[in-house]
């Protein structure tokens, strides 16, 4: 089979699940790759907190910050579900800036991750992403403005309405009404863009050695493992990624390191036209995609 005709084929299964998607699977090391639509961008939800470490390892590194540091962090307290750890306290509590990179990151603690943007704001993370080289991921918001949004305003009864608003209110040049949705307003970024990414987190980049390391840890260390994960995980091979949510957009990153040698970035972003909270088919759907892409690069 052809690289266009599986491509084509791979689209007509996203479409015929309700997905229009993104993809974007490289040999980290040949850098070879397959994708589909791999330069259309995203609103990334909480793929911005791999940035977001990045960027505050690197305050520590050079001294700006201290990782031993506790600070403050006052409770969520949010009800709806879907966010993890200090995001759901009924109470403040005292935590040090590295275990906020891990509550961030690897269980995406949305209340962690604005106390590490309190400290180091989004526009400091994108300038950070640009002296890195890195010029297609641009964070502009906190996380606390994902919980702002249709879903939290209705009644949990009434969240169709929320995603049938996301699916049908967005514009063809990907703006929309609900500002986290509008690829100009929100924090945004593009399937191969997220990849460069990751290959300068797992390969010699700009990013110091010491940063990619510890990021390549709490990525391992991930327990958000639904999406894509189910596909990649084996006896075999290894699976570090980070997930993003946000209404009827479901994305992931990751890298799958294979016990060969071979280690393949992979990029995942898609939205869903099914207006329902709960889509365990997608999510399958997203691994399958993913997964036939690196076989194809694999075996090519």
């Amino acid at each position: 089979m052809s690289i266009e005709s599986l491509t084509r084929g791979l689209r007509a299964e996203l479409d015929n699940g309700g997905l229009r998607g993104s993809f974007l699977v490289r040999d980290l090391h040949s850098g070879h790759e397959l994708g589909i639509a791999p330069d259309v961008w995203y609103p990334i939800a909480s793929l911005i907190k791999i940035p977001l470490a990045a960027a505050t390892l690197e305050r520590i590194r050079i001294g700006e910050l201290d990782g031993s540091t506790t600070v403050e962090v006052r409770p969520g307290r949010i009800t709806t579900p879907g966010p993890t750890g200090l995001s759901r306290f009924h109470h403040p509590a005292r935590v040090a800036l590295d275990d906020l990179l891990y509550l961030s990151t690897s269980i995406s603690d949305g209340t962690a991750a604005d106390a590490l943007f309190d400290l180091t704001p989004p526009e400091e993370v994108t300038r950070l992403m640009r002296q890195w080289e890195l010029h297609g991921i641009t964070a502009r918001h906190r996380m606390s403005d994902l919980a702002d949004t249709p879903a939290e305003r209705l009644d949990p009864t009434e969240v169709s309405l929320a995603h049938t608003l996301a699916i049908t209110a967005g514009t063809a040049g990907n703006g929309h009404p609900v500002s986290q949705l509008d690829v100009t307003r929100a924090n945004a970024g593009s399937a191969r863009a997220l990849v460069d990414l990751l290959q300068a987190l797992w390969t010699p980049s700009g990013i110091p050695r010491s940063i990619g390391t510890r990021i390549r840890e709490l990525m391992t260390n991930n327990l958000l493992r639904q999406r894509l994960a189910p596909e990649f995980v084996s006896d075999a091979s290894t699976w570090a990624s980070k997930t993003g949510t946000l209404l009827n957009l479901r994305h992931e990153i990751g890298v799958v390191e294979h016990a060969d040698g071979r280690s393949f970035g992979i990029a995942a972003l898609t939205e869903s036209r099914v207006a329902a909270a709960n889509q365990p088919e997608a999510d399958a759907l997203m691994g399958w995609v993913a997964r036939t892409l690196r076989d194809q690069l694999r075996r090519g």
